[in-house]
């Protein structure tokens, strides 16, 4: 009986009834006119999402048409600078918004060249960090509101929201320790790969009839060993979204290497996977039953 209670408990509480991602950053490190890695995720109309701030996503989310206040949680796949150089930002402008409420920042385990995200949130903001005048913000007793960091594992771990779950999971990006997540709302739901190459083949289960597979695509086919013990080339791509059976592939994270060769790549993607394929643009809202 309990098992029950606890599977329709689970059942209402992923009762949105639309959710879509819209991409702020289809860029990554490089100087260009794509902003670096960022996303909305959007559940019945509002903003509930940040996966990720490179920069140039503080500017893109104001032109999104995002509402701070109406954050739930920040993701971040790993501490890159292309996949956070705007939380500080994002924080300070948060100051001036109409939100009391705390803001959750998830966000990857750490190592000796990388910290966890609560200490890389500590070092960023903390009374002793880059930005120590917004200390506050990590208190309880905050002026504002207070930004709670955590620290997912590398295991798999579902973090149920109000209507829809977050599920991460570790994912292999060289030695960054670095996170992929999948967002389940109603019977859809979206998979963010994040920088990795799948050494593992991590992704393929956790990825599973997913609605929308969003992959960095940062190298072409025979980059050389350094970039693809860090990225996915366009069969490895091809081969996870094919055998999870996703609905819509999208390619994002683009660099000047991978976009050079973007046609061969769709090549090369389309003798393996037969489904919808599309190239993020910044602003790009990507509907989960397109």
């Amino acid at each position: 009986m309990l098992k029950i209670l606890v599977a329709l408990a689970f059942t209402l509480l992923l009762n949105a009834s639309e959710i879509r991602v819209q991409v702020l950053g289809s860029g990554g490190p490089e100087l260009g006119e794509r902003a670096s890695s960022g996303y909305i995720v959007w559940i019945d109309g509002k903003s509930r999402l940040l996966i990720d701030c490179g920069g140039g996503t503080f500017l893109r989310f104001t032109q999104s048409g995002a509402r701070f206040e109406e954050l739930d949680a920040i993701l971040l796949t790993h501490n890159h600078i292309d996949h956070t150089a705007d939380l500080a930002a994002f924080m300070k402008a948060g100051f001036f918004t109409d939100r009391s409420e705390a803001i959750a920042i998830y966000g990857a385990e750490g190592n000796s060249v990388f910290p966890p995200t609560d200490l890389f949130v500590k070092r960023l903001l903390g009374q002793d960090g880059a930005y120590a005048y917004m200390s506050d913000m990590l208190s309880p007793q905050s002026s504002s509101f207070q930004i709670i960091p955590h620290v997912l594992p590398q295991i798999s771990k579902k973090t149920l929201m109000k209507g829809y779950a977050i599920e991460s999971i570790g994912v292999h990006h060289g030695i960054v320790p670095a996170l992929a997540f999948r967002i389940d709302a109603g019977d859809k739901s979206i998979v963010f790969t994040g920088d990795t190459n799948n050494k593992e083949n991590t992704l393929q289960q956790f990825a599973r009839n997913a609605d929308i597979l969003i992959a960095d695509f940062a190298i072409p086919q025979g980059a050389g060993d350094v970039a693809k013990e860090l990225h996915m080339q366009p069969s490895d791509i091809a081969s996870l979204a094919a055998a999870s059976r996703v609905k819509h592939l999208v390619l994002s994270h683009l660099m000047k290497r991978s976009e050079s060769k973007l046609q061969e790549s769709m090549d090369i993607i389309k003798k393996t996977y037969t489904g919808k394929i599309t190239v993020a643009e910044d602003l790009l809202h990507i509907e989960t039953d397109q």
